[in-house]
């Protein structure tokens, strides 16, 4: 059977959100839309995303790294959303692995969100159903489009090509074989969900900070020599 995914390389992703915003636009306007926004520009501003980039600070300065954790629905190949769901309005299409929700059958329940390990579920605040990344299943299908084209709109407009989208099952496609050499690993499988997208380790990197360089050799305090005061006039003691 095959299993379309999202294979998501995290040593490249730069965290500019391209992926989140094309995901807004395609997806608000598409066969899973429309994705609301309350008080965008206000200080809480709430609305519906199938994509969000998590972003995370590690390590003790100064050995510190920044991490940009592009996060959506996982298409798990053993959903739990699915058999919790009261009306079926989960499912997953037999013909190419992707989850989707039926809003004509979704009653807003919740029972799905909370299932979900990963949190992937939200709920739309108007229309009152539950909405989640559908991998563009309205763009990956149209035959009208070119092979190209035939893509998640995340993976098209990422600008650092973070973003590989395939056959996970296929062991000759692109998504597979960039696992299979480069370590690629599912989200918390522990779960048992067999989540089907998938990460690409960020590779480890090596990186020479002379003590030195940490302090700044214009720092006025250092040109006065004020480390060591011993009472003489320093430029704070020039009346003006």
């Amino acid at each position: 059977m095959t299993q379309l995914a999202l294979v998501i390389d995290l040593n490249v992703c730069v965290g500019c959100h391209a992926c989140v915003t094309s995901c807004k636009e395609w997806n608000t306007s598409g066969w899973a839309g429309p994705l609301v926004d309350q008080n965008p520009y206000e200080g809480s501003p709430t609305g519906t995303f199938f994509n969000r980039v998590q972003t995370f600070e590690i390590g003790t300065f100064p050995n510190t790294e920044t991490v940009h954790f592009p996060k959506s629905c996982l298409h798990c190949e053993e959903p739990p959303c699915v058999p919790v769901c009261p009306t079926g309005a989960s499912y997953k299409r037999p013909d190419n692995g992707v989850v989707l929700v039926d809003y004509d059958k979704c009653i807003g329940c919740k029972y799905c969100s909370w299932a979900c390990p990963y949190g992937a579920r939200e709920l739309d605040a108007q229309q009152k159903v539950m909405k989640k990344c559908t991998l563009c299943i309205d763009r990956i299908t149209d035959a009208k489009l070119s092979e190209r084209d035939r893509k998640p709109s995340c993976v098209l407009a990422c600008p650092a090509n973070a973003r590989l989208f395939g056959d996970v099952h296929d062991p000759d496609s692109e998504v597979s074989i960039a696992i299979r050499e480069r370590g690629g690993y599912q989200l918390m499988p522990e779960w048992g969900t067999k989540p089907a997208n998938h990460y690409l380790p960020r590779r480890k990197t090596r990186m020479h900070i002379d003590p030195e360089e940490l302090t700044r050799v214009d720092n006025p305090w250092r040109k006065e020599d004020l480390t060591d005061y011993t009472g003489e006039e320093t430029l704070d003691d020039v009346a003006w």
